[in-house]
């Protein structure tokens, strides 16, 4: 059982109204302390997936106050462990009174802090995105699925993708012009790059694996929407996001250079076919992740702009569907292989 250690510090004349918000929600113990004559802190042990319904719920009622903070901490292990049985009964009697949307995973603040910081174009980002496209092409040119495999972990593509997608739940412009903004500069960077060695390198456009990036199928569509989902879980379920990068990034990375390289090389035909792929992959995963936030039940803090977030996903949502529509529609009537593999 995933555990967070949740520090809130409110005005020391309200500590009675903090201890009447908590009463009767879910936690495994409390300690609290007076830090001084004005500010009271009390320190909450509580599972992960009641984190972000407690958040909310002090927010509202402290957030004009002054001293107000939360400080949330993920909890390795505690001894001695918690007491499961007891732990059930009030998580139950708090769900049902307070109506929660627990769903086992992290809360909005801790996956809004995750991935802010993905949303910031660095030159670490931008000496990665020509890593991993140097060993793209590499493993492009050698036929090599490993080295291929390699330029996948290191490119950064998960997190502003991601954060894309939680920008579109919550109806967040301004973390979605930042997601948007770094997403394309990783694949401008890349996309230039793989260009001028597409010009200086001679390109096979027939070799296994070019070809297989430049003829769009069903099977590649499976694979973006897989991509998306587990992109957007490996934030709010705590999976190994270094390994789901690789998810995102083969959907991304491998066709990026292969349109950049035979665009540089002039085998414009091929490289429609891989455009048509990136158009593909970056379609889905976007909608795959704003369907699996909403699934999962993530939105705004404040009420009032729930209806806009639910607007905005819904927008999204049909926005992406209908171009993947239009893509389908252009590959089946291109005479590209259309295959389901």
């Amino acid at each position: 059982m995933a555990l967070r250690l949740m520090q809130v510090v409110v005005p020391a004349d309200q500590k009675e109204d903090l201890h009447s918000l908590i009463r009767g929600e879910s936690r495994i113990e409390s300690w609290d302390q007076t830090i001084d004559e004005k500010r009271y802190k009390l320190s909450i042990l509580l599972p992960v997936d009641d984190s972000e319904h407690l958040i909310t719920k002090l927010e509202h009622h402290f957030s004009n106050t002054g001293t107000f903070r939360i400080i949330l901490y993920p909890v390795e292990a505690t001894i001695p462990r918690p007491d499961d049985p007891d732990l059930e009964r009030e998580r139950g009697t708090a769900k049902e009174n307070a109506a929660k949307q627990g769903k086992g995973r992290i809360s909005r603040e801790e996956l809004y802090h995750d991935l802010v910081d993905s949303t910031r174009l660095s030159w670490v980002f931008i000496i990665l995105m020509l890593a991993s496209t140097v060993v793209a092409a590499t493993g492009l040119l050698r036929n090599s699925e490993a080295i291929i495999i390699g330029s996948m972990v290191i490119a950064p593509l998960l997190g502003p993708n991601v954060a894309l997608s939680l920008a579109t739940t919550l109806a967040d412009f301004h973390l979605a012009k930042n997601a948007l903004k770094v997403t394309f500069a990783g694949i401008a960077i890349s996309l230039v790059f793989a260009i001028a060695l597409g010009l200086i390198l001679e390109i096979d456009p027939t070799a296994h694996q070019i070809s297989t990036r430049t003829k769009p199928n069903l099977g590649d569509i499976g694979l973006s929407l897989a991509s998306g989902i587990a992109g957007a879980l490996a934030f709010t379920t705590g999976v190994a996001s270094a390994l789901v990068g690789v998810m995102v990034a083969v959907a991304l990375l491998p066709p990026l250079v292969v349109l950049g390289m035979l665009l540089g090389a002039g085998h414009w035909e091929a490289a429609t076919g891989a455009l048509l792929l990136l158009f593909i992959n970056i379609i889905c995963i976007n909608l795959s992740g704003v369907l699996t936030f909403v699934i999962q039940g993530i939105k705004p803090a404040n009420w009032d702009q729930e209806g806009t977030a639910r607007n905005t996903s819904r927008v999204a949502i049909s926005v992406w569907i209908f171009l993947l529509l239009i893509l389908i529609f252009i590959l089946y009537y291109s005479h590209l292989n259309f295959d389901f593999l």
